[in-house]
């Protein structure tokens, strides 16, 4: 069943399955010097370009099998995910380790078509399957102290061969504020396209907060942890100055290397007109009161 948040999105939206696997337009893109492409595209997926099984699994970005495009499509097959489990700790009435398939068992899976928007202003839209976090966190019981919410994804170097390098400081970890993974938008998704999610793309569990920027929506997940302070998020960690805690899409707060006024979006050819970039990823209406009173200049 199709859920939507924004009633302006629709099947039609939707970018194709084959640009958003591949991503080779964004090489094209970077390697212009006019960006990268991304979701918000209003053309169908007949005026796109149909890409191959292999051409559109072949370019993605996951540091943890390599900083190549390429690298993800050669080695993220390495990853067992099967079976999985993901530890839930911290402050939870019930800690331990949960089964993929015994959480998969007790969730309700849905279609929810949502805007992606890139650190890297590109952007798409995608029909991602998955359930909402609150249900799992509920699930876990959240206790009163609890005030975020800290994940990390699988570090397994004999399977991840690009952990080899410091390009991060591994494993990857992410974080949101208990009352942004309990929006109602906060999903874990577990398929794209009414279909499992691809090794390279965040097989078998990955978060999904579609008012913030992509890099949020951490891959592979094996532990969520209940914390009463902030914890720490690998993008900020490298470099601080360009990577906030929060990473809310913001047209008004630019990246210190290029503006976040604008997007270009997959699908639409390398030379078509960027479009503007909406406040919290054309989401304001439903997330904007979790900000309120905060400086969103220096909370970015």
């Amino acid at each position: 069943m199709a859920y939507r948040w924004k009633n302006d999105l629709t099947d039609r939206d939707v970018t194709d399955e084959a640009v958003y696997l591949n991503r080779r337009q964004l090489l094209a893109g970077a390697a212009a010097g006019v960006g990268l492409a991304g979701i918000g595209s209003r053309a169908t997926a007949a005026e796109l370009e149909p890409t191959s099984w292999e051409d559109v699994t072949s370019y993605n970005n996951y540091y943890e099998f390599g900083t190549g495009k390429d690298d993800p499509a050669k080695y993220a097959h390495r990853l067992t995910v099967e079976p999985w489990s993901v530890q839930i700790d911290g402050l939870v009435d019930s800690p331990g380790s949960y089964a993929f398939e015994d959480i998969m068992a007790k969730m309700t899976v849905e279609e929810r078509i949502y805007r992606f928007r890139c650190v890297e202003a590109w952007s798409m839209v995608v029909p991602w399957n998955g359930f909402e976090l609150a249900d799992l966190l509920e699930m876990a019981g959240v206790q009163s102290g609890a005030k975020y919410v800290a994940f990390e994804t699988a570090l397994r170097p004999d399977e991840m061969p690009g952990v080899a390098r410091p390009v991060l400081d591994w494993p990857y970890v992410e974080g949101l504020r208990l009352d942004e993974a309990m929006h109602p938008l906060t999903i874990m998704a577990t398929g794209i396209y009414g279909r499992d999610i691809p090794n390279q793309n965040g097989a078998p569990l990955r978060l999904v907060v579609p008012w913030k920027y992509g890099f949020k929506s951490i891959k592979s997940i094996v532990r969520i942890t209940l914390t009463e302070d902030e914890p720490p998020t690998s993008w900020n960690k490298a470099n601080p100055r360009e990577y906030g805690f929060y990473s809310n899409v913001n047209p008004e707060v630019d990246h210190p290397r290029w503006s976040q006024a604008s997007e270009r979006v997959i699908g639409t050819g390398l030379f078509a007109r960027r479009q503007d970039t909406l406040m919290f990823n054309g989401y304001a209406d439903e997330v904007g009161a979790l900000y309120a009173g905060m400086d969103l200049t220096k909370n970015f």
